[in-house]
């Protein structure tokens, strides 16, 4: 038995987790035994049931863009285990919680989650919706607050509004297909010709192979375009903006290894306050009102998670090998 702050956990010393020593690509990845986290009284203890896989574990496992070494670790991995999508079981709470008790199922944002467990804030959790299981609801947090943020909060989208969404088929653009969609307006999705048929069941109104047809093209203007993980110039992004249309640039890849596609996001800052368009950029962070503000969306199926595939935690490797191919269809989840 080991002890926790607040409750005893019926749990042994140590636990399986998946760890990097150095930066690197998948094969840096191995399965391994760590102590069970100790959590601090505003956390909790989560027995993790999946984890969700995203661009941003690519990311901390590369080391890249270098300038995100400030927060991953300038010379190895500030956090061995990667990983912060959680769905699974509270088995401790700290002295100061007051929103979960043990036995309570959770999602939300924890730290180092590819693991038999993992410590979590409170104010980063929500109840599990009943109708999601563990894998569903473990591809939630960060994909689908970050879109949440995107369409409602920066991209203000509402009826009517033509809404274009490049990078419509992953993790977050899956999500931000569906808020546009709920929120009244017609969206065109960008993507790859194989996956046309697959924006299209997520409810877009119309899709545009990014390798035969151009979005800026001038054939249409957009209300808002939502940049999600792609990298098109400013100068394109605005070419096929409305004169008074907002670009939210929510991530990108390129850009060289120093800033990655970080170099965009500066230049539309730099740039908007003298153009009449609105362009823009986003760090949306897993909090508890966020995965709130989507539960009533959950409980009425305007939102649904879209799951690629699933591995199990000894395969983590495997998984960001899928996801750096390209293929990926909505998200992928790590189940233990």
């Amino acid at each position: 038995m080991r002890r926790f702050p607040g409750r005893r956990a019926t749990t042994t010393g140590t636990m399986r987790a998946v760890l990097q020593d150095v930066f690197g690509g998948p094969d840096v990845l191995h399965l391994g035994e760590v102590p069970v986290p100790d959590i601090a009284e505003d956390e909790v203890l989560v027995q993790v049931r999946a984890a969700g896989v995203d661009r941003g574990v690519w990311h901390t496992m590369t080391g890249l863009p270098y300038l995100g070494r400030l927060a991953f670790g300038l010379r190895r991995p500030k956090h061995p285990v990667p990983g912060t999508d959680l769905a699974g079981v509270v088995v401790a709470v700290g002295a100061q919680v007051t929103r979960f008790a043990v036995g309570d199922d959770v999602f939300g944002g924890g730290r180092s989650t590819f693991a038999d467990y993992a410590a979590a804030s409170e104010q980063s959790l929500a109840h599990k919706p009943a109708g999601l299981s563990f894998t569903q609801a473990a591809a939630v947090p960060v994909s689908a607050v970050t879109a949440l943020k995107a369409v409602q909060d920066v991209g203000r989208v509402v009826e009517g509004q033509q809404v274009l969404i490049l990078g419509a088929s992953g993790g977050v653009g899956s999500y931000a297909v569906q808020l546009a969609k709920a929120a009244g307006a017609h969206v065109t999705a960008v993507c790859s010709g194989a996956k046309r048929d697959y924006v299209l069941a997520l409810g877009a109104d119309r899709a545009v192979d990014y390798e035969s047809g151009d979005f800026a093209d001038g054939r249409e203007a957009y209300d808002v375009v939502l940049d999600i993980g792609g990298n098109p110039s400013v100068a394109r992004l605005r070419r096929s903006l409305t004169r008074r249309g907002t670009a939210v640039i929510v991530g990108g890849e390129g850009g060289g290894r120093f800033t990655g596609g970080l170099h965009r996001q500066f230049a539309a800052l730099a740039l908007s306050p003298f153009v009449p368009q609105r362009l823009t950029t986003l760090l949306a962070l897993v909090r508890a009102d966020g995965l709130e503000r989507l539960l009533p969306l959950i409980d009425a199926g305007a939102i649904v998670p879209s799951i690629d595939r699933t591995f199990a935690l000894g395969e983590a490797a495997q998984a960001l090998d899928h996801l750096a191919s390209g293929k990926v269809r909505g998200k992928i989840v790590l189940t233990l």
